[in-house]
């Protein structure tokens, strides 16, 4: 259900942020505004306007939505080449197109071993510390 979900979402966003969906849009209020006059400016007409811009507005958010989805896929894109050249794990190459879930397995993985790090790294520092402290220190006359 969650991928079918996902799917359905990015088709929505991609269709909704295309210019021709756009002038559609801008289509039906020029339609809505020349047929004024016909209808008297009736009160279901006025209707039909605060109708057409709620509707417009939630396609506005598909649009905003569409320039997000790019902005994210150009950013996950730069984030993947890094990950590629570098010492990271090529695994996280394109988690993104993931379920929540399965992103959120992954990070909780990320941040286990993370735990596991810093534990090692101060484990590391106090038998530093404590060496130290038993070697004599030598004086400079």
């Amino acid at each position: 259900m969650e991928k079918l979900f996902t799917r359905i979402a990015n088709w929505v966003a991609h269709i909704a942020g295309l210019p021709l969906t756009f002038a559609g849009c801008c289509l039906i209020i020029i339609v809505w505004a020349v047929s004024g006059p016909f209808f008297g400016f009736s009160d279901t007409w006025q209707l039909v306007i605060n109708t057409g811009t709620t509707i417009i507005t939630f396609l506005m958010v598909f649009l905003i939505q569409n320039t997000q989805n790019r902005d994210g896929a150009a950013i996950q894109a730069k984030l993947d080449e890094l990950i590629r050249v570098s010492a990271g794990h090529n695994r996280f190459i394109g988690i993104e197109h993931l379920t929540e879930s399965e992103v959120e397995e992954i990070r909780d993985k990320c941040e286990r071993a993370a735990r596991r790090h810093d534990e090692k790294i101060a484990a590391m520092a106090a038998k530093k510390a404590v060496a130290q402290k038993r070697t004599p220190k030598k004086h400079a006359a």
